[in-house]
């Protein structure tokens, strides 16, 4: 089988896109786009506050009027990212709550790895640099993190309890798959062989190998 041929990067060639929605319009959101690719491509540290506010055409003075710092720029984006991501997992526990764990399971890592494609940038910030933070500023998303992380771990337990799941322990188990989902947009891009669906598909698959359980026939 021939390598897909993807390389080692830390940003894929993509747009540096934000949710609908939620993202603020106008200037403060112009800041957050272009904030959003240099952090994706120089890391927090390596990106200055006159750097973004050039990328979007305004000085330092007024990019200081919407933002006071470039942290709390950074505190912005991270706590966009964690919304999407709660608001998408949260759609699919509702939505599998009467299914058994495998069904919830799948649905879980799919919507995962799917706004990992879908906003491959945003993802690559909101878990690479959200240590930059402080604990302040980083504390309305480690919250939403934690609960996207009780999600996966309640359908994991549940599934080891109905005798669904066989793992030798669970904790591993369900940061197993998260990392998985984790790691997507340090690759998925348009130059790669797979859709979106494909990947959400597969990782769905692999997840349940991971917990024991059989994946359901491809239609």
């Amino acid at each position: 089988m021939e390598h897909p041929g993807w390389e080692p990067r830390r940003v894929v060639a993509v747009e540096p896109v934000l949710p609908e929605g939620v993202t603020p319009p106008g200037t403060r959101g112009r800041i957050l786009q272009e904030a959003l690719a240099l952090f994706a491509e120089a890391g927090f540290a390596g990106t200055s506050i006159r750097q973004i506010g050039s990328a979007v055409g305004i000085n330092s003075a007024t990019l200081y009027a919407h933002y006071p710092s470039k942290e709390h720029v950074l505190a912005a984006l991270v706590t966009i990212g964690h919304e999407e991501m709660h608001a998408r997992l949260a759609e699919a526990v509702e939505r599998t709550r009467q299914d058994g764990p495998a069904e919830r399971l799948t649905a879980l890592v799919r919507a995962h790895v799917l706004i990992h494609t879908d906003f491959p940038l945003l993802a690559l910030v909101t878990n690479g640099e959200i240590h930059a933070l402080s604990p302040e500023q980083a504390e309305p998303a480690l919250a939403l993190r934690h609960a996207c992380w009780q999600f996966l771990l309640d359908v994991v337990e549940d599934g080891v309890a109905r005798g669904d799941f066989a793992v030798p322990d669970v904790l591993l188990a369900a940061g197993a798959i998260s990392a998985m989902g984790v790691r997507v947009p340090a690759w998925f891009g348009p130059d790669q062989a797979f859709t979106r669906e494909q990947v959400a598909r597969d990782y769905a698959e692999f997840a349940l190998r991971i917990v024991g359980a059989s994946a359901p026939p491809r239609s």
